[in-house]
Formats: C-alpha cells, sequence, structure tokens
C-alpha cells in the first residue's frame, strides 16, 4: 500500500513515517507541505520521496492509495473525507473529530465510498493491552472493582497548537483520550455516569480530573499538558491487581510492562521491543486490502468521542 502524509508534523515525522517505511506490505511515496525545509527529513527516509506543495495535489496523486493525516485537530473531519471521496483509505490522528456526531458523517463517508477511515490510536494494536484484556477476561485478578489512570506531559508553549481553542486544543483530546480508549477497549464497556473537574486557560483545558461509573466497576484518572511527565493505568480486583508502567508512549516514555499479582504470586511481561506505530500501519492495510477486522473502527472511535463530550458537558 503507497501512502501519503497530509503536512509535515512531528508525529508524522518522528514516528508514522518511519512506521510506515517498517510496517509490511506498505511504502511512503508522497508528502504534502508549502515548506521545502519541513519536507526534507522525509526525503531523508525515503530518497525519490515525491513532495507536494498542498494537500489536494497529495489527494490528486494516482500513486498514492492511503494517507495518515497529522493536521490540526479541527481539520481531521474535512480532509478524512476529501481524501475517502478522492479514493484514499485515511488513517487520521486522534481526536479523529471534535464531537460524536462528526464521527457519524465520516462513517456514513466510510459505506459511502467503501474507503476505510480509521482513528490513529496505535495502543489498539500493541500486545501489552491484548495482554491486558486476557487477563480481565480469564478473571486472573478477580472481578474489576476500580481502575485508575493518569497521562500528563509539559507543554507550556501557548502558541503550541494544543493551547489553541480555535484548533481544537486541550490535555483531554490530546492525552485524555487514551485512559478512555483502552479503559473501553480492554473491558468492553460504556461509562454510565461522569463526574468531571477541568482546570482550562485562555479557553483550552490543561488539567482534568475525571471520576467515571461503569457497569460492575468505577474508574478515575487525570490528564494534563503542564504537569511533568507521567503515565500509568492500575486495574484493580477483588483478588489481585494489573499495573501498566508504560501503557500509552511505549519504551519512549520508560519500561513497557504489564505486572498482575494474583493470590501471593506476582508476574511481570515486558514489551520494549514492540513498535506500535508499525502494528498499527499493518493492521490498517490488512483490513483495507482483505476486510480484516480492525482494533479501532470508527464505531469505537464514536463511543470514545462520546465520553469525552460528556466530560466536557459535566465540567460545565
Amino acid at each position: 500500500m503507497r501512502w501519503g502524509i497530509l503536512g509535515a508534523a512531528k508525529i508524522a515525522r518522528t514516528d508514522l513515517a518511519p512506521a510506515i517505511q517498517l510496517a509490511r506490505g506498505a511504502e511512503l511515496v508522497a508528502v504534502a507541505t508549502r515548506d521545502p525545509a519541513r519536507a526534507a527529513p522525509f526525503q531523508a527516509l525515503v530518497p525519490g520521496l515525491r513532495v507536494h506543495d498542498s494537500y489536494q495535489a497529495l489527494l490528486d496523486d494516482p500513486t498514492v492509495d492511503a494517507v495518515y493525516i497529522p493536521l490540526p485537530n479541527h481539520l481531521h473531519v474535512e480532509w478524512s473525507v476529501r481524501a475517502a471521496e478522492a479514493g484514499k483509505h485515511v488513517l487520521c490522528e486522534k481526536p479523529i473529530a471534535l464531537e460524536a456526531g462528526q464521527v457519524d458523517t465520516l462513517i456514513a463517508t466510510r459505506e459511502k465510498t467503501g474507503k476505510l477511515i480509521a482513528e490513529a490510536f496505535m495502543v489498539a494494536h500493541h500486545p501489552q493491552w491484548e495482554r491486558v484484556r486476557t487477563l480481565l477476561a480469564d478473571g486472573v485478578i478477580g472481578k474489576l472493582e476500580h481502575v485508575e489512570g493518569s497521562f500528563t506531559y509539559t507543554n507550556r508553549d501557548l502558541s503550541n497548537i494544543r493551547h489553541s481553542a480555535e484548533m481544537g486544543g486541550g490535555g483531554l483530546r490530546d492525552v485524555g483520550v487514551y485512559p478512555c480508549i483502552t479503559t473501553r477497549m480492554v473491558t468492553g464497556a460504556e461509562p454510565e455516569r461522569l463526574l468531571a473537574d477541568i482546570r482550562f486557560q485562555n479557553g483550552v483545558d490543561i488539567f482534568a480530573r475525571v471520576w467515571a461509573d461503569f457497569p460492575g466497576f468505577t474508574m478515575s484518572f487525570y490528564c494534563g499538558m503542564m504537569q511533568a511527565r507521567r503515565q500509568q493505568m492500575v486495574f484493580h480486583g477483588q483478588d489481585g491487581w494489573i499495573t501498566m508502567s508504560a501503557p500509552f508512549n511505549g519504551p519512549v516514555y520508560g519500561d513497557t510492562c504489564v505486572e498482575w499479582k494474583a493470590g501471593d504470586t506476582v508476574q511481570v511481561e515486558r514489551f520494549n521491543n514492540v513498535n506500535q506505530y508499525a502494528l498499527m500501519i499493518e493492521a490498517f492495510v490488512d483490513s483495507a486490502r482483505n476486510g480484516s477486522p480492525f482494533a479501532c473502527p470508527l464505531e469505537m472511535s464514536r463511543g470514545n468521542q462520546a465520553m469525552i463530550d460528556a466530560i466536557f458537558e459535566n465540567a460545565r
């Protein structure tokens, strides 16, 4: 599958472009940016890479089969629709939409065009999360009682798009989505009630605390983008617990391990040699080409956006 990238965002340069080249069945062939200097790192990775001076020019390129979209959040829906209507499969950076109703538009576009449209939640393809899902399903820690999570990082540059309300910035959309999607993913459950406390600055959430009631268990997490880096997930059951030391960013953050205690026994499994972005690209290619189920379809994304919508609404 021949890939093009709309824009030259940092995540595309550092994570997705290398992952496309690493993934089986995928090849990066084009990037769209008006700035030649921003295209240079991609050209260094892929000699002969075509550089288009507009997003539409890349969509008009008949040699591109699929696009990855790392544009500012408020542009995700528009360019996902335009890409699919141009005959491209679409992998869009999260959040794929700014409200749940917009995901319905993407689902309709997917059905109309027959092209795969999906949100780039790389965690959905990481084997450590499959391990947690299996441990919970097998009842290794007994009945799940509570989930606890955190995801914070430091970005105090107020000119950054993450601090722009007009561009859909804020910590919940950037990192708060991860405790939500992973809890829903491994339990198969949806929240029934939410309570939220959000700290805003210049119209953007910079710190949020969330409490949620799911059928049979509770959840709490906090997220922010002006605090020291931290991430962790804990699943606490009646007979044991599971902790994840680097649940979202893998070795970039730290030792990627799943530790679980059942009775008097503690076990640890490490996943430090995993490129979750490459696994996501391979799964996307397989789904687009062969119809294989994709771990994070738009229906899963819609449920996650509905949870984020409810968090904002409760805080208001």
